[in-house]
């Protein structure tokens, strides 16, 4: 085929020549233009010829190669993966023969457990008859039977788990502590936030109504002046705002609020407000109001039996009518502190007038404490030592609020006197014998628990303190014993305010040097 295709483009070449020739050649014969154009035509397909056997040969050389090289390769892919089963088939032998070896083994080992089994079954026939041998020796030794062992272990385990509930309940209870500390915070500091605004107004202003609306424009005053001497000289807030005829006074200080009420109140009976009337009506209420507390603090000494003292005493005493604590008057709780004092010091035959002055003056420093550093014990021992008053009322002012031991029994009498007084704010006096019953009756149930060395009723039965044998108690039995003790005192007594229980648990170790 190659030979026909070689051929046919010879003669095509050869046409294709000839007719070259014959169009371009014009002077040479017909004859001579073919003759030349087979010969070119011979030597074309001649040459055609010889390149397309050199072709096929080297196609043939090529295809050869191509054949073996592939027959070489299948061949290599065989020997690999013969090689392969041979490796598998070793593998699988081996394994088989790790297998045979291994069923051999565990043969043998049941064959060792079943043997063991048989041991062991004997062994705990033995010990069921050992056992048995044991417990009734036991029982004719100890002279007690099975159920008897058994409520002893029973006893023995309820008490060790009472331990462990009450290290766990105090471990929850300090948990709750923290818990409910944090918790008790964020309610307090939402109630502040709440009511202190309207609480604030409420004890910090004094409301003064006026006869017309024409009269806040004198209270006021051309430019403010007015107003402006007012608070100066009072030292006070005036407010005036669009509430009806009222106008409001507003200043933290009780006292100067108080003489800016009643100077206002002078000014608008008067009618002339201008600066200059301003400043002598401010001194005349400060004069008056001086009298007025002059007055307050005699009628106090009178309601309590007591008339001789100082001026400057009386005075202070008649500013703390104007003075407040926790919601209570001072001047009113002095008086009922001065008189609890008394009852206490006749039935114990003391001086009954000593302590009526130890109650009556123990708060005084609280008329002088926003005006002074310090606090209001210290600032009223202080007053009462320039002013003479025996040291037994110093001392009892002093330390009606620390944990020093008193040196006098007269600020023992005040120190519990202030706490009933304090505890119930309102409430009757509380007779002497039911207040010495009382402390009785809580170091009678201190007393009763297991374990208890000392008990004492103190913070005028407020508090009561129990103090332990520390060989008997630890502190886990410490913890509890201060909640069953708690429990025995809501249940068993009636108390105003809240009663502490602390138990006290020590352990001294002493060792002498030589």
């Amino acid at each position: 085929m190659i030979e026909t295709i070689v051929g046919l483009l010879g003669l095509a070449l050869g046409a294709a020549v000839a007719f070259f020739y014959a169009m371009n050649a014009s002077a040479k014969s017909a004859d001579g233009k073919i003759r030349r154009a087979e010969e070119e035509c011979k030597r074309i397909t001649s040459q055609a010829r010889d390149e397309a056997e050199t072709q096929k040969k080297e196609i043939l050389v090529n295809a050869k190669d191509e054949a073996m090289r592939l027959v070489a390769e299948r061949e290599k892919e065989f020997r690999q993966q013969r090689q392969e089963l041979v490796d598998i088939e070793r593998r699988i032998a081996q394994r088989e023969e790790k297998i045979e070896q291994r069923s051999e083994a565990v043969g043998k080992r049941e064959n060792t457990i079943t043997v063991r089994e048989k041991e062991l079954d004997e062994k705990h026939e033995q010990a069921d008859q050992i056992v048995e041998k044991q417990r009734k020796e036991l029982e004719r030794i100890a002279g007690l039977n099975q159920e008897t062992a058994k409520q002893i272990i029973l006893d023995e385990l309820r008490q060790k788990m009472s331990y462990e509930l009450a290290q766990k309940a105090k471990n929850m209870e300090e948990e709750a502590k923290d818990k409910a500390l944090q918790k008790a915070r964020e309610v307090i500091l939402g109630s502040v936030q709440r009511i202190a605004s309207e609480y604030t107004a409420e004890v910090t202003v004094s409301a003064v109504p006026l006869p017309s609306e024409e009269i806040k424009g004198k209270i006021i005053g051309r430019e403010g002046r007015n107003i402006r001497t007012f608070e100066t000289a009072t030292g006070v807030d005036l407010l005036v705002d669009d509430t009806p005829e009222v106008v409001t006074i507003s200043c933290f200080d009780p006292v100067r609020r108080e003489i800016g009420k009643l100077a206002l109140e002078k000014l608008i009976t008067d009618g002339r407000i201008h600066p200059g009337r301003i400043e002598e009506v401010v001194e005349q209420a400060t004069r008056e109001f001086e009298d007025r507390l002059k007055l307050e603090g005699d009628q106090a000494l009178l309601e309590v039996g007591l008339q001789q003292a100082k001026p400057e005493l009386v005075k202070l005493l008649g500013r703390l009518r104007f003075r407040t604590s926790y919601g209570q008057n001072v001047l009113a709780h002095s008086i009922e502190v001065a008189m609890l004092s008394a009852h206490m010091a006749n039935e114990l035959g003391l001086d009954a007038r000593k302590a009526k002055r130890a109650g009556i003056f123990h708060d005084i420093g609280k008329a002088v404490d926003r005006e002074r550093e310090g606090s209001h014990d210290e600032l009223g021992a202080e007053i009462l030592r320039k002013n003479g008053e025996p040291i037994e009322v110093v001392e009892a002012a002093r330390l009606h609020h620390s944990d020093i031991a008193p040196t006098s029994v007269y600020a023992v009498l005040v120190q519990a006197a202030d706490a009933i007084s304090a505890s119930r704010p309102g409430a009757r006096r509380e007779s002497f014998e039911a207040y010495i019953q009382r402390l009785e009756s809580l170091e009678t149930i201190a007393k009763s628990f297991r374990g208890v060395e000392k008990t004492y009723a103190i913070q005028a039965g407020r508090e009561i303190r129990v103090i332990v044998k520390p060989k008997d108690i630890d502190d886990v039995l410490a913890y509890q014993m201060a909640r069953d003790i708690a429990a025995r005192i809501e249940n068993e007594l009636t108390y105003p305010g809240t009663i502490k229980v602390t138990v006290i648990r020590e352990v001294r170790y002493t060792e002498n040097a030589k």
